[in-house]
């Protein structure tokens, strides 16, 4: 049996997401796989991070790049292969790195050999595994409900004469978790990847497990003011975060407790800091991290940022353990969202707070958005629901490596348009002092060596229209972070031995220079 300081290695770690297809290609085919994240391994333990999470890589038909999963126990030759993983795996474990996948609980693709089944007849064994419904009594949809992606969730199958659920595409249908059979069959798959070694999971989507059209419309957002037709017209009071979730993530989490090193489950469930705090569970046999939003939609803006952070630490239940996210595959680079100018004051920010922090691939450069032709587009949200500014085809462009012909990232062409400016590349700013890689890879050996900033306890120490400043506190060592929201030089209240700088002088004193963030020892 694994000791409890191991078991718990997610409350010291760092997580680091992957989004395959723009990660690294081996093979020339512009589409990230498994043996190139495999040879770039060394550049995630320099950069100093704990862990990685992979999103999908399973069988897919890629209406949804890999979230529409067509068999949870494989890998879609895109990515490679199961020796291309069993390779993949060894390699990070033998670098001392955990490893999470991605686990999409809610919807399968209409591909799936369960679907095929569940769809082929109302008395097929797997009809309930899925969400069907008949038509109201004067014809149309059971409920109102829209789809994340636009349009009513309902889609008509006319071979048996039912409607079927489902919260994304139609190309995405909803399984039933109140089905035993079907929970049982998802478990199984979670299983499946434990037993080879994996380390835990990030949980897709939670939040839309037990939709129940038994209680019928959704009510109409009266605070929405954008465009009708989007889901955010709707308070999803009936098809996200039902009290069944919960039963959900509860056998997920025995599950994950059945290993001698306890399993870690990260979950993706959107919503107010009242909502996605009871993904912890009641009895804190939820997940261990439900992923923290909060920053990733937030203005950026200290008053605010501040203002988040202080209601989230006090929404925590006793004994639960925080987290931060500034991007992922979904949403807006922080640099983008920021500013540039601003994107090494987010970096310190993340990974100064209280918590488990986890860096999307690419931040660690400075990554922007990267402008997509309209002839490139292929996120089907965009798609669907064009000039909205839903698109997420440009936090997803691939990674440079290098200067030369595709970026390094693959001797083909990428499947989306890539970054080339000179410096934002992993070559490039290797041996650069002042660059955002060699900022974080100083901001993570600070971390690691300061106990405050890994486990301390944190308190706000000031917030005005410009400077946040907060502290961090272990074993009566204090550690101080100031950050300077603003492109004009602040005065800095903060005393004490300078150890980090975002300007490169880690010996700097006196007034925060614009766009700083400063760590202190304090007195």
């Amino acid at each position: 049996m694994s000791d409890a300081k191991n078991a718990e290695w997610w409350k010291t770690g760092v997580i680091y997401q992957i989004y395959p297809r723009s990660f690294m290609d081996s093979d020339g085919d512009g589409i990230g796989d498994l043996a190139g994240i495999e040879s770039r391994l060394d550049h995630l333990v320099r950069l100093g991070i704990d862990a990685i999470w992979i999103s999908p890589f399973y069988p897919s038909p890629m209406v949804d790049f890999g979230y529409d999963v067509s068999d949870y126990t494989d890998v879609d030759p895109l990515f490679g292969t199961m020796a291309d993983f069993e390779r993949l795996l060894a390699a990070v474990h033998a670098r001392g790195l955990k490893l999470l996948l991605d686990f999409v609980p809610c919807h399968s693709s209409d591909r799936h050999p369960w679907f095929l089944e569940s769809r082929s007849s109302r008395d097929n064994p797997k009809r309930d595994w899925y969400v069907w419904r008949d038509p109201l009594p004067g014809g149309g949809p059971p409920t109102n409900w829209i789809a994340e992606f636009g349009g009513s969730t309902w889609e008509w199958d006319e071979g048996t004469g039912q409607y079927y659920l489902h919260s994304f595409l139609p190309e995405q249908p909803t399984i039933n978790w109140r089905n035993p059979q079907a929970r049982a069959a998802m478990l199984d798959a979670m299983r499946f990847w434990f037993d080879r070694g994996v380390d835990g999971f990030r949980v897709d989507a939670v939040d839309h497990a037990a939709p129940n059209p038994e209680r019928g419309d959704n009510p109409v957002n009266a605070a929405w003011e954008g465009p009708e037709g989007h889901t955010m017209s709707l308070l999803a009071a009936h098809s996200r975060h039902q009290p069944e979730v919960f039963d959900v993530v509860r056998d997920m989490r025995a599950l994950a407790r059945t290993y001698p090193e306890e399993k870690l489950l990260v979950g993706e469930a959107y919503g107010e800091i009242r909502e996605f705090i009871e993904y912890y569970g009641a009895e804190l046999d939820g997940f261990q991290l439900p992923f923290n939003f909060l920053l990733i939609n937030a203005e950026w803006n200290p008053v605010i940022v501040a203002g988040l952070v202080d209601a989230y630490e006090a929404a925590l239940p006793e004994g639960a353990w925080p987290n931060w996210v500034l991007g992922n595959h979904d949403r807006a680079r922080i640099a983008t969202r920021a500013g540039p100018g601003q994107a090494a004051v987010a970096a310190t920010l993340l990974l100064t707070l209280r918590g488990t922090p986890t860096i999307y691939q690419g931040d660690e450069l400075g990554m922007e958005n990267v402008e997509i032709p309209a002839d490139r587009v292929v996120d089907p949200w965009e798609i669907n629901m064009p000039g909205q500014g839903l698109g997420r085809d440009p936090e997803r462009a691939p990674l440079a490596w290098d200067a030369g012909a595709g970026g390094g990232f693959t001797t083909g062409e990428p499947w989306l348009p890539m970054d080339t400016r000179p410096g934002l590349n992993v070559a490039a700013q290797e041996g650069d002092p002042a660059s955002m890689l060699n900022l974080h890879r100083r901001l993570l050996r600070l971390r690691r060596a300061e106990p405050a900033l890994m486990q301390g306890d944190y308190r706000t120490l000031s917030v005005d229209d410009a400077v946040f400043c907060y502290e961090r506190v272990r074993n009566g060592r204090r550690i101080g972070v100031a950050l300077n929201f603003s492109d004009r030089a602040r005065p800095m209240d903060l005393g004490g031995e300078t150890l980090f700088s975002t300007t490169g002088d880690d010996a700097r004193t006196g007034d925060l220079a614009p766009n700083e963030g400063r760590v202190v020892r304090l007195a």
